[in-house]
């Protein structure tokens, strides 16, 4: 249980909580802020003692404020407002006896500013039973918490007049999660031919699979990963929790729907900007998108050490940050779309364009992509040159709008929730080894079928994993109780094209 006056530093998404504690004595002005402060609490203490000024009290004397526990570091302006507090207090401005947190960057005239952490923050007040006290822009988000004592503040002067029994601040009402979804930019309607890719991405949407988009240059690959978006289910109010942590900690706009985190991340993104990591550890592109999408346009050419470091979280759904300073893990939860070309020109395999490409370029080329990490991609579907005939078309729909195909893949998802609610899981995709071996119901002539054609395309143990769990999406599509033969049979069609390039796995043309 904390004591007096808190503030709260981030360590992950998680807060913790810093015991603000003040000593006024005589002579000449000046302050010492003690407890590991970055260089941003350190500059807190002008922020604090004009804030302060603004209220009526001019400091004096002799200040060392201790930020405990001493040997957790302390960063970012979330502790500007308990260092004001913890200062007045001190000097007889305002009574405060109930243990509370609070956290907000402080203005030179008194306003209490937006500060990420805001959902950590009133967890841990949750947990703690302790009022909370935020700036009025985060209120939105904190009311999101169910079961914390909150209120939001807007001056420094409010929390003042709060603390004295003067006007008393209102507490901040429950809020609920928004039931609407975000506007669907690119419809699957509108997008030409490739009913191979798009059953893919349904595919993918329903299980929450990886997918490897492979085709030459104008085919259609990004337009086709950008529509993934408008046929995901809305998130649970579980991962909405999730989601919402991880944006907070991440200082990123409050975001009320329920639509899945879309993520794209350029080819020059560096290791640190997909994983996570910098002297504050913060989260990465990777864990920005979890129970969303993470979108790798150009694949091969990120860089190998960026390629080899989603190896790890790809497989655990999480990933750990580890400097000198400790380490933190994030969810990782994320659905992997990648698109690529087959060789350098991007011209392998098309039917109308010649490609320019060595046989060794090609294979240097390819090998960007290691097995471990084609290895852990689900789908690998080939995006072949559109016909003229399909290219020509100009009005019409050209295959089943988003909205329909949204449908089926969220009772997918529901009857997947179902299933596994027991043991913890939200989707097939996250199915664990033991899971597979004793809970999927498959026909009986399934086993010699699969026994026969893993031999065929000598798969991994892992790739024959991951193509139980996208027959058991292909199943969960249909309705179906049981994995049948055509199931499989589909599902191991989308591992034929593991040898990215050479114009294999359904749809593609030679």
């Amino acid at each position: 249980m904390i004591k007096g006056i808190c503030g709260v530093t981030l360590r992950g998404t998680q807060a913790l909580p810093v015991e603000v504690e003040v000593e006024i004595t005589g002579g000449l002005f000046s302050m010492t802020v003690v407890g590991l402060p970055d260089t941003a609490v350190k500059e807190a203490r002008e922020r604090v003692r004009a804030s302060l000024r603004k209220v009526g009290l001019m400091l004096r004397g002799r200040i060392a404020i201790n930020l405990a526990p001493a040997d957790l570091p302390k960063e970012g302006a979330l502790l500007d407002l308990p260092m004001a507090i913890g200062l007045a207090r001190a000097a007889g401005r305002i009574e405060c006896e109930e243990p509370s947190l609070f956290m907000g960057e402080l203005s030179l005239d008194g306003r209490v500013r937006w500060v990420r952490g805001a959902v950590p923050a009133a967890v841990l007040a949750r947990e703690l039973d302790v009022a909370l006290f935020v700036p009025r822009e985060n209120e939105r988000e904190v009311a999101l918490v169910s079961g914390v004592r909150a209120y939001g503040v807007e001056t420094l002067l409010d929390i003042v007049r709060h603390m004295n029994g003067e006007a008393p601040l209102p507490r901040i009402e429950r809020g609920m999660f928004e039931e609407c979804t975000a506007e669907i930019e690119t419809d699957f309607a509108d997008i030409k031919g490739q009913f191979a890719a798009k059953r893919a991405l349904e595919i993918a949407a329903a299980g929450h699979h990886n997918l490897l988009l492979t085709g030459s240059p104008g085919s259609g690959k990004t337009l086709l990963a950008r529509a993934l978006k408008g046929i995901l289910p809305p998130l649970s109010d579980e991962e909405m929790m999730e989601v919402l942590l991880i944006r907070s900690t991440a200082g990123l706009p409050f975001e009320p729907g329920r639509t899945r985190p879309f993520r794209a991340a350029h080819h020059t993104a560096s290791t640190v900007a997909i994983c996570g990591g910098g002297s504050s550890m913060r989260p990465g592109e990777i864990s920005l998108a979890s129970r969303g999408v993470l979108f790798l346009d150009e694949f091969p050419e990120f860089t190998r050490d960026v390629l080899e470091s989603l190896r790890q979280p790809l497989e655990d759904g999480t990933i750990t940050v580890s400097r000198a300073a400790g380490s933190v893990t994030y969810p990782a939860r994320v659905l992997l779309v990648t698109a690529c070309n087959p060789c350098p020109c991007g011209y392998s395999g098309d039917p109308a364009e010649p490609c320019r490409c060595t046989p060794n370029s090609i294979e240097k080329y390819q090998r960007k992509l290691s097995g471990p990490i084609l290895d852990r991609i689900d789908l690998h579907v080939a995006v072949p040159r559109l016909k003229p005939e399909e290219l020509v078309v100009l009005d019409g729909e050209c295959g089943e709008p988003s909205a329909e195909i949204r449908r089926r893949v969220q009772s997918a998802r529901e009857a997947q929730r179902e299933r596994w609610r027991e043991i913890g899981f939200q989707c097939n995709a996250e199915l664990s080894e033991r899971a597979l071996r004793k809970r999927l119901d498959m026909d009986s002539d399934v086993k010699p079928f699969l026994a026969e054609t893993v031999r065929r395309l000598k798969l991994s143990g892992r790739g024959f994993s991951r193509v139980l769990r996208v027959s058991r999406t292909i199943a969960d599509l249909e309705g179906a109780e049981r994995i049948a033969v055509h199931h499989v049979a589909e599902s191991l069609s989308y591992r034929e094209g593991e040898a990215f390039g050479r114009g294999s796995g359904p749809g593609w043309r030679n």
